[in-house]
């Protein structure tokens, strides 16, 4: 690669992340009458389908493991979510969600998704065409890093 085009990628990049990162504020902002924070719906929608480490969603949400812990003992509190021991290392403690917690994070991707389709009434077609062809290729990066 030249240095033109390491310019130009990092140049992209440094958009890219300026994006996501108001991304991120914009939808930490939705629904803020709703019961979960942006927090515990990210927690509780990386549990959604299997139970992980304390460790792992501590990783996962960028945050340390007491920070964590203390997250997973209010949802617990709350009935979205248990602890159990992990099946592969009983040293170790799985945190599953409850129906309760899918319901909780159900009602919440129902009430954020449709305050975002409203967002998004707001552009043309060739903006919402350009916007679902950008989706894979953020799949794409999504699934690079996480291997």
């Amino acid at each position: 690669m030249t240095s033109t085009s390491d310019n130009a990628l990092t140049n992209l990049a440094q958009e890219f992340r300026e994006a996501l990162r108001l991304g991120v504020y914009m939808f930490r902002r939705l629904d803020p009458e709703g019961e979960l924070t942006a927090a515990q719906l990210s927690l509780l929608s990386m549990i959604f389908d299997a139970g992980l480490r304390v460790g792992d969603i501590a990783k996962n949400l960028g945050i340390k493991v007491p920070s964590a812990t203390e997250q997973i003992i209010k949802l617990e509190r709350a009935g979205l979510v248990t602890r159990q021991p992990d099946p592969d290392d009983s040293r170790a403690v799985q945190v599953a969600i409850t129906k309760a917690g899918a319901a909780a994070v159900e009602s919440a991707n129902q009430r954020r998704n449709a305050m975002v389709a409203e967002l998004l009434q707001g552009l043309d077609s060739q903006e919402i065409e350009q916007l679902a062809a950008a989706l894979p290729v953020i799949a794409k990066l999504n699934s690079s890093f996480q291997n």
